[in-house]
């Protein structure tokens, strides 16, 4: 282990590591219930997505394992999925095969960028104010995430979203709002404590103590509700449902279309993806204090190709774009810090496919603690952005990346914020030499993302 993935040059150990990815896939298994259940509306076989989720994990994963040596997990991307099966499918027409068949061109184009360092420049040309701004608007982000996963924060027709009602239906939603603020004070009492696995053990914490409550019939499943019970199931799946789906990225009928609107959906799905991947490397190795001197992360073009290869292998495995997942954050504030925390994570993908739904019992409930939690260690980076007077042309953009990301519910929405607000500020305001002439190219090309896509 330690020739492999220079345990001691890292400052941790075995131990640190597997507990370390085991936290980030328990805050990761949602995706096995989650993926399938969007990609079914596509008209794709929940199992064999299921499959293929797991499978291009495990390959995703265990190649930033071993060619990069980053505790970074990769899986199908939240809202890269709806974006294929609502918009590309049911929205443009197009069938669930043309879709992956774009994602895997996609996928080919992003290992030709990775190979010419393209990827790689983009990522060192980001001003490190922004790389710290979007850390703190990913913690924000994925801290909204767990207030939603939670069911502490609800929609609302006149605010858009408020807290949850507690006493309108307790035994459901209400007492799974309950566990959920618990577990979220188990696990900070925890950390403050310095427990190692702090947040694994909140999270296990959590769905044991909902089980006790079904059990003294506190909680009780509602199936249309969507309240299922929180207790695994012994089943194994139904590995002949696989051929569903694989290979079918290359069975498809172009006839019907159309050559310019299949070139918008790969660059649509293009830019998404890279800049949700390079939005979760900014900002998770940035926390883990693996960036350099000047802000660059050493092993950045290897991370860029194992995350190519990962949409690649997934498109004609049978899933959605595969992309490095934030959630990565929660295996990193475990202490997570080299490939053996990524390849834990992939092996347990691996054996997901044998008991899939022991995982996927997991309830979002459980997680939310982990997530809200890892957003208030990512949230922390603040500290680092200047905010005064004198330092307004860099904290401005900076502001307005961090506020976009939980407010339009986009990583890549608010790098683009971002990046547009500080090429535009710093020419107006006279410094054209502070900025990178890729980050002028950047917000060209975001500028006209807004008016054509």
């Amino acid at each position: 282990m330690e020739k492999i993935f220079r345990l001691k040059e890292h400052n941790t150990d075995i131990k640190t590591e597997i507990v370390a990815g085991i936290t980030t896939f328990m805050t990761m298994a949602y995706i096995l219930a989650i993926n399938p259940a969007i990609l079914s509306v596509a008209g794709m076989d929940s199992t064999a997505v299921l499959l293929a989720t797991c499978m291009a994990s495990f390959i995703g994963t265990a190649c930033m394992a071993f060619m990069a040596n980053l505790p970074f997990a990769l899986s199908a991307g939240m809202g890269l999925n709806a974006f294929m099966a609502y918009t590309v499918v049911q929205g443009y027409g197009y069938s669930w095969q043309v879709a992956l068949f774009a994602i895997f061109i996609e996928g080919i184009i992003f290992i030709v960028l990775s190979l010419t360092s393209i990827r790689e420049a983009i990522f060192d040309a980001i001003p490190l104010s922004l790389k710290k701004a979007v850390s703190v608007g990913m913690g924000l982000f994925i801290a909204f995430i767990g207030l939603q996963n939670a069911g502490l924060a609800v929609a609302d027709s006149s605010t858009l979203i408020k807290i949850v009602d507690f006493t309108e239906n307790f035994r459901t939603s209400g007492i799974c709002a309950l566990l959920a603020v618990i577990g979220v004070f188990v696990t900070i009492i925890l950390s403050i404590k310095n427990v190692k696995g702090s947040i694994l053990i909140g999270i296990l914490g959590t769905w044991v103590l909902g089980m006790l409550c079904e059990v003294a019939g506190i909680y009780t499943p509602d199936a249309q509700a969507g309240y299922y019970t929180l207790f695994p199931t012994l089943r194994l799946t139904d590995f002949s449902r696989f051929g569903e789906t694989f290979g079918q990225c290359f069975h498809i009928d172009m006839s019907n279309v159309g050559i310019l609107n299949f070139i918008v959906v790969i660059f649509s799905f293009l830019f998404v993806d890279l800049f949700d991947t390079l939005g979760t490397l900014i900002g998770v190795s940035t926390k883990a204090g693996m960036l350099d001197e000047n802000g660059r992360l050493p092993n950045i073009k290897a991370a860029l190709m194992a995350d190519s290869i990962a949409t690649t292998a997934g498109a004609v495995l049978g899933t959605s774009t595969t992309t490095t997942f934030v959630e990565s954050s929660a295996g990193v504030a475990a202490g997570g810090r080299t490939g053996l925390t990524a390849i834990t994570t992939a092996v347990l993908f691996l054996i997901s496919m044998l008991f899939a739904p022991v995982f996927t019992a997991i309830p979002s409930f459980a997680t939310a603690p982990a997530l809200i939690m890892v957003g208030f260690l990512m949230f922390s980076s603040i500290t680092d952005i200047r905010f005064t007077g004198d330092n307004y042309t860099t904290a401005i953009p900076a502001y307005l990346c961090i506020l976009a990301m939980p407010l339009f519910y986009s990583i890549s929405e608010g790098i683009s914020i971002g990046i547009i607000s500080y090429v535009l500020i710093h020419l107006i305001c006279g410094k054209r030499k502070e900025v990178n002439w890729l980050m002028t190219v950047l917000a060209i090309l975001f500028i006209l993302k807004y008016i054509f896509l």
